[in-house]
């Protein structure tokens, strides 16, 4: 372990860790005595081929040969909440650290940047590129949160304890985590996962995202009252928005979670006009500054609409400023001008709420609308539409006069679509035009997709001066990603949208999912393939003289197009349009990497310095040649080959089913979308979700969709001589070695020996063999590429967290198979703890998940 990380983070661990023991909770001292006697006896069975299942039983027999099977079920459910308590901690000394074990100077922060700009001598440069670029990181419910909301204010308050070192406090913290649940009785409710969110954008982004403007200006020695970019830092939001999937968000939720989210930025703008009013207490000023305090309490108790937009209030704040400026030399002018900046940036939307639908459900809309509207002679029927080619159903769509919202529709969609897109205006009227203004379609497969809701959106909320909405096309599978260029290319052809375009800047918003497309493809052609859509997108888009806006829809681990995210960004050429960097942060990811100030400055930074890094130094460098090009098609083709073999053998989706935690994912309550998309018996492969298809696999310690056909297509190169190419790519192209990197980090997280008794199970035992030969080969060929003698040798802060947090969870990974052992291959006298079992197998779900902090 690296030296520094084991002095900051293990020793402090270790010492807090012991704590536990004197914990005045029943059984806590047996438990936190026999808990490392499980880990050791995890640590050395399996490596010598012990199944879960003799280890479990010969610890019992070894350690507490005398208590009964319902007290072993008690001692295994204490060693499970001892373990997550454990994880808790570890967290809040990692987070409490997290200046010292990041360099918040060093490579890719605002500091870095403005120092290479001044360096560099394109200081001038740098500012331009700050008028015109934005990063926007929109947040997601998806269900990847394992914490309850009340355990991560514990959490915070843990962290600023260990910070000051306070015994105490954190003694008695350890104790409330002792007692408080982490898990929730019952599955959160949209509007509830929107609170939990909420609770990061008042408590972390608000004071992040100024705070790295106002560096930034200082930096670059600009008056912050001139700074022009209010939207470098946009904030996204998916709660309450995002219907894909899940039935139970709906026009009252998304109106409702809208609400939310100008309440807490009005809270927030109270609370800091309260400390300005302490401040500002000169003669001129004071009765301005009151008189805005008075009308912000208004709209927070809601007693009365005093600003009808943020534009009011920020006249009488600039009037504020005057005053301060010409009667008082400006005296803590630089308080008011933080407080400007934070209305110019948030206005009364605070995050920006996007619509997202499949467009199978607009499919089915439409052919509703239509057979209502041909009862009445308003239209023709929908038989009659689907017999129609593809260019005269986009014609008639967009030439169809009928005013919606006075037809009733019998059809519950046709009703909640129509209000979801009324809803939008609704909430533009409230929150602002940048309030709402995004209507995702999921599975976007052809112009008709894209134009459906485009055609929708104007029948009901569209004005003479347009419609004040972006219709974002969503490519997932490697086919709907090699068609996305044709489709942009037909519906950049068609004058109603392309006339819709010019209004909006000349700027089409594409997002592009790396999540199912590794479930799709496997994890190269994923990855590649995005990678050329950008590109040949980019064309079709510069052709028509727009500009393509690429949103990219990632997940925590590398396997749902996480990791280092930033490294992606900062290798691309210019090739692709690079105007905007936006991303989805999901789950996990939110409370790791965003949660904190420190954490979520430090990445928000990483991620602005990936897309303004090229300004400073020459773009060029990070340009894959053609040949670069051609050879990365065909490691893309045969890693994709490879993953087929897989996805197509006709045990992998009985092997995810019944062997793998894939089923219990629906019982966790930890997110309000199902598991899966239809809602019928069986699995389907192509309606499983992403995130329980890459958790499972990550809970099972395998982390198939991070590596699988890596090794595989790399050998292929290598035993046909290509080695010395492969090298010189992975030297030169910081694209090929953040792919490679981010893949070394799923192998670092995957441990085969725990599920090492199903290479020899009668019906599994062929496909986890050949799942285990290719990790092996995968481990070796990104070695040999690279050049480390270990995984993440590059990388050994992360390294040394990730095997720490391995070695915490190891006990629940076996007591987790114990479990799934159990259920899939009973024994005599098993199967009436059969719930108990179940509940094992659930209950390990969380601290394993927790530990990984991004492998779901």
């Amino acid at each position: 372990m690296h030296l520094k990380y084991e002095e900051i983070i293990g020793s402090r661990f270790h010492i807090y860790n012991s704590l536990f023991l004197n914990l005045p909770f029943q059984n806590i001292s047996r438990t936190g005595t026999l808990l490392p006697l499980l880990q050791q006896e995890c640590e050395t069975n399996f490596v010598q081929g012990t199944s879960p299942k003799e280890i479990i039983a010969n610890f019992f027999n070894d350690f507490a040969p005398h208590i009964n099977r319902k007290e072993q079920f008690d001692m295994l459910f204490n060693f499970i909440q001892y373990v997550e308590r454990q994880v808790a901690l570890f967290d809040s000394v990692e987070d409490a650290a997290f200046e010292q074990i990041n360099d918040l100077n060093g490579s890719g922060t605002a500091s870095a940047l403005l120092f290479r700009s001044k360096f560099e001598n394109r200081t001038e440069e740098l500012k331009k590129r700050l008028e015109e670029f934005s990063l926007r990181v929109v947040l997601t419910a998806h269900p990847t949160q394992f914490y309850p909301g009340y355990v991560l204010g514990i959490l915070t308050d843990l962290e600023k304890s260990i910070r000051e070192n306070d015994l105490r406090q954190i003694n008695l913290l350890l104790r409330q985590l002792g007692k408080t649940a982490f898990i929730n009785e019952t599955k959160p409710s949209p509007y509830e996962e929107a609170i939990s969110l909420c609770w990061f954008l008042e408590n972390v982004f608000y004071s992040a995202a100024s705070d790295i403007i106002q560096s930034m200006a200082e930096g670059l020695q600009m008056n912050l009252h001139e700074w022009k970019n209010n939207r470098l830092i946009v904030v996204g939001f998916w709660p309450g928005g995002d219907r894909d999937g899940n039935p139970f968000v709906t026009s009252d939720i998304t109106l409702k979670v809208a609400a939310r989210l100008k309440s807490t930025i009005l809270k927030c703008y109270y609370k800091d006009i309260r400390l300005l009013r302490r401040r500002l207490t000169f003669h001129g000023v004071f009765k301005l500054i009151a008189n805005i305090e008075q009308k912000i309490f208004s709209l927070v108790s809601a007693k009365e609409n005093s600003y009808s937009n943020p534009n009011e209030l920020l006249l009488e704040l600039n009037e504020v400023r005057t005053n301060l400026v010409d009667k008082h030399n400006g005296l803590f002018l630089e308080l008011l001008d933080s407080f400007i900046l934070k209305v110019k940036l948030f206005g009364f939307h605070f995050a920006s709420l996007d619509i997202r639908q499949d467009s199978r459900k607009h499919d089915a809309v439409w052919s509703s609308i239509l057979e209502t509207l041909s009862k009445q002679k308003l239209s023709i029927h929908s038989k009659e539409f689907e017999a129609l080619s593809v260019k005269d159903k986009i014609d008639y769509l967009l030439n169809l006069k009928v005013d919606l919202s006075a037809h009733q529709f019998d059809d519950t969609l046709v009703n909640e679509t129509i209000q979801s897109i009324e809803a939008i205006e609704t909430i533009q009227q409230e929150n602002g035009a940048l309030g709402c203004h995004r209507y995702i379609i999921s599975n976007c497969q052809s112009a008709l997709h894209i134009i459906e809701i485009f055609a929708l959106a104007r029948l009901l909320i569209g004005k003479a001066n347009g419609l004040e909405i972006d219709v974002v096309p969503l490519f997932e599978t490697i086919d709907d990603l090699a068609h996305a260029p044709g489709i942009m290319e037909e519906l950049y052809s068609i004058p109603a949208y392309r006339s819709h375009l010019h209004k909006r800047a000349n700027r089409q918003t594409i997002m592009l999912g790396f999540s199912d497309g590794t479930k799709d493809g496997g994890y190269l052609r994923a990855n590649w393939s995005i990678f050329r859509a950008k590109e040949t997108l980019t064309t079709v888009s510069r052709k028509h003289h727009l500009k393509a806006i690429f949103f990219d829809g990632r997940g925590g681990p590398p396997a749902r197009g996480g990791g280092n995210t930033h490294d992606f960004y900062s290798s691309l050429g210019d090739t692709i349009e690079h105007e905007e960097v936006q991303i989805t942060i999901q789950g996990q990811t939110i409370s790791s990497n965003f949660g904190k100030p420190a954490s979520c400055r430090y990445n928000l930074e990483q991620l602005l310095s990936s897309g303004l890094d090229n300004t400073v130094s020459k773009r060029k460098k990070n340009q894959l040649s053609e040949e670069d090009k051609k050879l990365l098609d065909e490691l893309a083709d045969e890693g994709y080959r490879k993953y087929l073999d897989l996805k197509h053998d006709a045990k992998f989706v009985p092997y995810l089913e019944r062997v793998t935690p894939l089923s219990f994912f629906g019982d966790a309550n930890i997110g309000s979308r199902p598991v899966k998309r239809n809602s019928a018996d069986g699995l389907k492969f192509e309606d499983l979700r992403a995130i329980p298809f890459v958790g499972s696999w990550a809970m099972m310690k395998q982390n198939i969709p991070g590596f699988y056909g890596v090794g595989y297509s790399l050998k292929k190169f290598i035993d046909e001589g290509h080695l010395e190419k492969l090298k010189t790519l992975y030297s030169n192209s910081l694209f090929f070695r953040t792919l490679l990197g981010n893949s070394m980090m799923s192998l670092t997280k995957t441990y085969f020996q725990p599920t090492a008794y199903l290479g020899s199970d009668p019906e599994f035992g062929d496909i986890w063999r050949k799942m285990h030969e290719e990790f092996k080969l995968s481990n070796e060929m990104v070695l040999k590429i690279s050049g480390f003698d270990h995984l993440m040798e590059n990388n050994p802060m992360i390294r040394d967290s990730v095997t720490l947090r391995e070695k915490i969870v190891l006990p629940l990974v076996a007591i987790q198979q114990f479990a799934l052992m159990s259920l899939r291959m009973p024994k005599e006298g098993d199967k009436e703890y059969e719930q108990l079992y179940r509940k094992l197998v659930i209950r390990c779900m969380f601290g394993i998940i927790n530990a990984a902090r991004n492998s779901a």
